[in-house]
């Protein structure tokens, strides 16, 4: 377990180290690694726990642009290239055990774009596309050979969000009437669309769920300003009600080495942020985007709990046509992966 924590939403670990070898050769390159194929296990992070319904989660940023043996500067994940696997095997493992519950569990490994691509508006239109056709594959894959016609939920987080409101939006009637909810984490939602229906409350089906936690509303990273779709995922509550959490504020030591914080959170209704006091770990800055005491680091690991139940009342809330036999389940290996 201990391996957990130290690895748990490694993007802590893994980007410093990424960005100090791009500070090495600042090349510019449009090299791009070799095409996932979803159809090949190694592809995926599984785990059928034989549930009624699954969760379909996209990772966050965990690559930074690397320096390729001849000299060229990469901007995308190789997902056949295990060192750059690892920290993408990490936080699948982690947000896994974190949140899935008795939920099944889905996740592709796909071409991300680097840290360094969200320097800018422009860097990142143009980089983003090659993810987005990555995971858009995989969730037709899934779809299609997985899901068994299942409910589900689509999750993302980070960069994965941004990637997951796309797949929203483009989902057709018959897939999204199956959808149990989205979680959007750690981004902010700006736009209007028929399938982007905010959470007003715990158990409300065919939502989306988007919350951003920062100390004071001067703590937001570039763009994250203001959201218009936004809850409060102690309370989910879409008012300014304040409530408390309780619990050790790092997934970087093992809970047994840590104080737990007591945190009171409330949602700033103006903005859609979430305010967070009482936290006292030391604060982690993102490189390039980071602003201190903005929490985008933690967004999964505070709300750890909440999130498990979360996820579990939405899927027990979800309608299930009582005339529809469940299909038959072929058993498939636990976690398939790096």
């Amino acid at each position: 377990m201990k391996e957990i924590f130290l690895r748990l939403l490694s993007i802590a670990i893994v980007l410093p180290i990424a960005w100090t070898s791009c500070q090495q050769r600042k090349t510019i390159s449009v090299l791009v690694p070799e095409e996932p194929d979803y159809q090949d296990t190694t592809q995926w992070y599984i785990t059928d726990r034989q549930a009624a319904a699954d969760v379909f989660y996209i990772i966050s940023t965990e690559t930074g642009d690397y320096v390729l043996p001849g000299g060229d500067t990469c901007h995308y994940a190789d997902t056949y290239r295990d060192s750059l696997r690892a920290p993408l095997y990490a936080e699948m493992h982690g947000v896994d055990t974190l949140v899935s519950g008795r939920l099944n569990f889905y996740a592709p490994y796909y071409r991300q774009c680097s840290l360094q691509s969200f320097e800018s508006d422009s860097l990142k239109a143009a980089r983003i596309p090659l993810p987005l056709g990555d995971v858009r594959r995989a969730f037709r894959y899934y779809l299609q050979h997985l899901n068994d016609h299942r409910p589900f939920i689509l999750a993302g987080y980070s960069q994965g969000a941004y990637i997951m409101l796309e797949l929203l939006k483009e989902m057709d009637e018959e897939t999204y009437q199956r959808m149990i909810a989205a979680y959007a984490i750690g981004i902010p939602i700006r736009e209007s669309h028929s399938h982007i229906i905010p959470a007003k409350r715990a158990d409300d089906t065919g939502v989306t769920i988007c919350y951003n936690s920062v100390r004071d509303t001067t703590c937001t990273m570039p763009g994250w300003e203001k959201s218009r779709v936004a809850i409060n995922p102690i309370n989910w509550r879409t008012d300014s009600v304040t409530a408390l959490l309780i619990t050790e504020p790092s997934p970087l030591l093992p809970v047994t080495e840590q104080k737990k914080d007591t945190m009171s959170i409330r949602l700033d209704v103006a903005t859609g942020l979430l305010l967070v006091k009482g936290f006292t770990a030391q604060d982690y800055l993102l490189p390039l985007i980071g602003r201190e005491g903005n929490y985008h680091s933690r967004e999964i690991w505070l709300y750890r709990d909440q999130l498990r139940e979360n996820m579990a009342l939405r899927a027990a809330s979800f309608p299930h046509p009582p005339h529809r036999q469940p299909p038959h389940r072929h058993v498939r290996p636990l976690q398939v992966g790096i």
